[in-house]
């Protein structure tokens, strides 16, 4: 067994950034930079070369007036356009740096916002581009920078070991927040996806619920209707002159007649199972419910329950219970050899249905983090014509599992050999089921 391909979607590397949202951090950027400029020259009185840093400060705010003309703030970025933006913002601060004091300056350590806007929302490579870019401007101001402003008749020194921790520092910070925050990141944009999916599986399924009412609900309205209609035609067809034209069509109307009661009769029985007294369901009938539709695919579907105590469990019939149970009993089926085993069992506080295939069974690299979404198994089949392709992202699985836990049970997974035979045990508290 192993975890099935979903085509509902694929995951997100990345979430579109709005321009707005890069306009409303360089404004915060130039209000600040502005503000500690003009606090440093006119209210420190330290001598800061003024114009050359508004200067670097109006390029950012003509840049923000540019794309706002240009493009309005509501569009969507690409990542190479945002990437692009966000390495600006860098050597903007880079030469405001180096124009007062370098990494002397305490302000250096926003060398890492750009870095960490990047880590969030952008693919890795655009990431590292600019993890890179801020490691290398923090080594260059290190290097060439003008003197931090300071009161001229109190000189400050700082020893060149500070000025060295303080470019180490910034270089770990800059590869922490591009590595470890960036992955973080993908793993939240890869929940958030995955839940998607199972919320939408979920509601397919509702969806097709909703039409069978709707169908039986239909037929049982038309059903009076169609029986008036038979029976004027039933009440022409002795007033007409039989071999005639108009005793054909009256024929014709009864025969359609009947065929359309014939169909009203399916679409009632479409609706059978949300009837209220199949609300509900001992545990044998749910399972054989939903491993109905598996059978006559070329592998045997096996029931056993074992030593029990007590009435058997009866559950509430729910969306979710049959689709997470139905889907990993149709992943068993799917890469079982011969047969896939259901035993079920339960006591006085639980409840518990294992299945079992005699498949290849889970990679045993992968047992551990089964149920997370996107997970890449191997192949189907080591030995077979399919050994070549790629495994599955595991949405199935994650949706099966979230949707079962959603109803109380636990989860968990195993090999029953080593040499494969998968298996899945999933129980519920008694107190979470009806009885």
């Amino acid at each position: 067994m192993s975890e099935s391909v979903s085509p509902l979607m694929s995951p997100a590397d990345w979430r579109p950034m709005r321009l707005q949202t890069l306009l409303l951090l360089r404004w915060l950027a130039v209000a600040g930079q502005s503000a500690g400029v003009v606090f440093v020259a006119f209210g420190l009185g330290f001598p800061v070369p003024l114009w050359e840093c508004l200067i670097l400060i109006a390029l950012s705010a003509g840049l923000n007036v540019y794309l706002v003309v240009r493009y309005g703030p509501h569009v969507r970025l690409s990542p190479r356009i945002a990437a692009t933006q966000l390495a600006f913002d860098l050597v903007q601060l880079g030469c405001l740096l180096a124009l007062t004091g370098g990494l002397q300056n305490p302000f250096s350590l926003l060398l890492l916002a750009p870095v960490s806007v990047s880590a969030t929302t952008l693919p890795q490579r655009q990431t590292f581009i600019l993890a890179f870019l801020a490691c290398t401007i923090a080594s260059l101001i290190s290097l060439f920078h003008l003197p931090l402003p300071w009161d001229p008749a109190e000189p400050i020194v700082f020893h060149r070991i500070y000025v060295i921790g303080i470019w180490v520092s910034l270089i770990c910070g800059t590869v922490f927040i591009a590595a470890y925050t960036n992955r973080v990141a993908h793993d939240a944009r890869q929940i958030a996806d995955a839940l998607a999916a199972t919320e939408l599986a979920l509601s397919r399924r509702e969806q097709l619920s909703a039409l069978d009412g709707l169908a039986a609900a239909a037929a049982h309205e038309l059903g009076t209707p169609l029986s008036t209609i038979a029976l004027a035609a039933k009440e022409m067809r002795a007033e007409v002159e039989e071999g005639s034209q108009l005793a054909d069509d009256v024929e014709l109307i009864i025969s359609q007649a009947a065929r359309c009661r014939a169909i009203l009769a399916k679409l009632r029985n479409l609706n059978s199972t949300q009837a209220e007294i199949f609300a509900e369901a001992p545990l044998a009938e749910i399972l054989d419910e939903v491993a109905r539709p598996l059978e006559g695919r070329g592998k045997a579907i096996l029931f056993y329950t074992e030593e029990t105590d007590g009435d058997a469990p009866v559950f509430p019939r729910s969306v979710g219970l049959l689709y997470g149970l139905g889907n990993l009993i149709e992943n068993a089926s799917q890469f079982a050899h011969e047969s896939v085993r259901i035993d079920s069992r339960w006591d006085a506080s639980t409840i518990t249905v294992t299945i079992t295939d005699d498949g290849p069974g889970f990679a045993s690299e992968m047992l551990a983090r089964l149920g997370e979404p996107y997970l890449t198994s191997r192949p189907r089949d080591p030995s077979g014509s399919d050994a070549h392709k790629p495994g599955g992202l595991g949405l199935g699985i994650f949706i099966a599992k979230t949707l079962l836990e959603r109803t109380g049970a636990h989860l968990t997974f195993d090999n029953v050999a080593p040499v494969g035979h998968a298996r899945v045990t999933i129980t519920w508290p008694r107190n979470a089921v009806l009885t």
